[in-house]
């Protein structure tokens, strides 16, 4: 058995006071001197008191407002990421929640705006995927000052304040790529190409690292050329890797870390490499079905996208109810997905979706009842 939290009788025995003055001291109501305020607030933090958020919340009827900042992608990663937060926030016992959505369309393109939107709305929290980390720990400390805690998604902000990071295991990713294409090409010897947004994102940087090491270490007859940074953008993407074909025809495999993996398939088919071509990918979406069982892509690696935002919204939700920090730094395990295990990965996510739907029609039976109270679900693209 832990310790019992500290209660206000607690301090108020420990400082010779009443609960009444303890709690008006906590509460910052009037008719308590500063001093005595600040004897409370010294004693509180001492014996490790920490207020019961949720009560205060259902009690106040205060609603929770949480910032969503996120990517609107080219493929379904970050419609999964954001339909997670959603699943977390319905299933909370609290019911006065609202999950406010800035997405923006591209890398640098709104993230700032949105940042500086969600602090001056004086939002409780910030879910967010920082894209350019350098720029982000700047608004990211903004809001620390603010007292708006800050739970990064996908990628990391390291030096930043934020309050957690939420994202796959990079290195695993990397290595299990890096392992498996060593394997699919056997004793084959030759060049391998690597694609990612840009090496200055903290999981891209990751990956790759842990992709060139892996290489090295066991299947020294590959050849990992520079990274190719597409920065999320498809036609920079096929462009760059027309180019690739065209200079390294001893390539014999490529790992697409991001979204953009149909633009890499297409320069190869059109390239006329495909078929010679081993190609390791990234995430699970309808596009990338028909390539992965007509053999074009011999793997995915699966990055969980509902899970690392269903997680994200309960690290953040955890821990401006009741001071909760138990995991600020989640790794998830990466899932493999070949043409063998295809149907079984498809089966899951359609049963998620009518899930989701399910909970979707319910929570709109509930609001169509008059005493019936549910979550706000608002979109604000920035």
């Amino acid at each position: 058995m832990g310790k019992p939290p500290t209660t206000l009788r607690d301090i108020a025995k420990a400082l010779g006071t009443s609960i009444g003055s303890v709690h008006r001291a906590l509460h910052d109501n009037p008719g308590v001197s500063p001093l005595t305020k600040d004897r409370v607030l010294q004693m509180a933090r001492t014996l490790g008191y920490r207020p019961n958020l949720a009560a205060r919340f259902l009690s106040s009827k205060k609603t929770l407002r949480i910032s969503v900042n996120t990517l609107q992608g080219t493929t379904s990663f970050w419609d999964e990421v954001r339909t997670g937060i959603r699943e977390a926030a319905t299933s909370i016992l609290l019911e006065n929640v609202e999950i406010e959505f800035r997405t923006y369309p591209g890398l640098g393109e709104g993230e700032e705006e949105a940042f500086a939107a969600a602090i001056d709305d004086k939002v409780d929290g910030i879910i967010t995927f920082p894209s350019r980390p350098q720029v982000l720990r700047s608004w990211i400390r903004r809001a620390s000052r603010a007292v708006i805690p800050v739970v990064c998604v996908a990628t990391d902000a390291p030096h930043s304040g934020r309050l957690g990071i939420v994202s796959i295991d990079t290195l695993a990713s990397g290595s299990i790529a890096a392992d498996l294409m060593g394997r699919f090409l056997g004793s084959q010897q030759g060049s391998i190409a690597i694609t990612l947004f840009d090496m200055a994102i903290t999981e891209h940087a990751e990956k790759y690292a842990a992709f060139e090491n892996t290489l090295r270490s066991f299947y020294p007859g590959l050849r990992l050329l520079k990274p190719i940074e597409d920065h999320d953008v498809e036609t920079e993407s096929y462009s760059k890797c027309r180019k690739l074909f065209e200079k390294y025809p001893d390539l014999c495999g490529v790992y697409v870390t991001t979204e953009a993996s149909i633009p890499v398939i297409n320069a190869a088919r059109d390239a006329k490499l495909l078929e010679r071509l081993t190609i390791i990918t990234t995430d699970l979406f309808p596009d990338l079905v028909p390539q992965i069982r007509s053999g074009a892509v011999a793997a995915t690696i699966y990055q969980r996208p509902r899970a690392q935002g269903e997680i994200a919204f309960r690290m953040l939700h955890e821990f401006l109810v009741d001071g909760a920090s138990r995991s600020l730094q989640v790794a998830l395990a990466p899932h493999l997905v070949m043409r063998g295990n295809l149907d079984f990965f498809l089966q899951r996510q359609s049963q998620e979706s009518a899930r989701e739907n399910k909970d979707k029609n319910d929570k709109k039976g509930q609001e169509d009842q008059p005493q019936g109270a549910s979550d706000a679900l608002t979109e604000d693209f920035a």
